[in-house]
């Protein structure tokens, strides 16, 4: 890691289907043992106002309202998670996005399978850019200040 970089932060979120299984521990782990900080966590049970917003960019499409209530069906653990290149890392770390072709060594590789269901139940969830990551920590963690250690 290069000293002089400045660590990027992400959204990771544990989607009900991570929570519901007992994977947090697993989840959070990993993370840290990328060497990935954790600077906040909140067990949550969203809300549809925050998860339209979360989902904004796909609003209209088929999948929309699925993906609504598939998130609304239990708890969440947000999480902000910094490190050098930490976005793209976490990405790496979650694996692709259908779990039944995710390679294995991912979380969504190991640890997620096709459910048969409408939308992909795969676990997490992180940010896709430097922009979306902003945008999407001060959706989960609105009014909250998490400053950075010096």
């Amino acid at each position: 890691m290069n000293p002089t970089a400045t660590p990027e932060r992400t959204l990771v979120l544990v989607k009900p289907d991570g929570v519901r299984r007992g994977l947090i521990g697993e989840i959070i782990s990993r993370i840290e043992s990328k060497g990935y900080s954790i600077v906040a966590l909140r067990l949550m049970q969203a809300d549809r106002a925050i998860l339209e917003k979360h989902y904004a960019e796909h609003a209209g499409k088929s999948f929309f309202e699925p993906l609504i209530e598939f998130m609304l069906s239990g708890p969440i653990v947000a999480l902000v998670v910094e490190g050098n290149r930490v976005i793209e890392g976490f990405r790496s770390l979650a694996g692709a996005t259908d779990p039944t072709v995710a390679a294995a060594g991912t979380i969504r590789g190991n640890l997620a399978r096709d459910q048969g269901t409408q939308v992909v139940q795969n676990l997490v969830h992180g940010s896709d850019s430097p922009d979306s990551a902003k945008r999407e920590i001060d959706i989960f963690f609105a009014g909250v200040l998490i400053e950075r250690n010096k």
